[in-house]
């Protein structure tokens, strides 16, 4: 009787579903505060969840663009200052 392999990777597949909504979630909210940590994070997070196979994939890859996206406005927004930083 192999009862606890279903419940095992179903934990897996659970864990990995809230990876791409966490990279969502970050990314989503790296496009308006923190995008210099967030960004990297949603990029990774969305990496994981697609590389070990998530439900979510099409959360996933929003998270990936998303993260993406967080440090390309941060480069629009460091270039257009001329600082390492930037502010509204």
């Amino acid at each position: 009787m192999q009862l606890t392999a279903p419940a095992t990777r179903r934990t897996g597949i659970r864990d990995t579903d809230g990876m791409a909504v966490a990279a969502f979630v970050l990314g989503l909210l790296g496009l308006l505060v923190l995008n210099v940590f967030l960004g990297p994070i949603a990029i990774v997070l969305a990496s994981v969840a697609l590389w070990r196979g998530t439900a979510r994939r099409g959360r996933a890859l929003l998270g990936l663009g998303l993260g993406v996206a967080d440090l390309l406005v941060l480069v629009a927004f460091m270039s257009a200052d001329n600082t390492m930083s930037w502010s509204l």
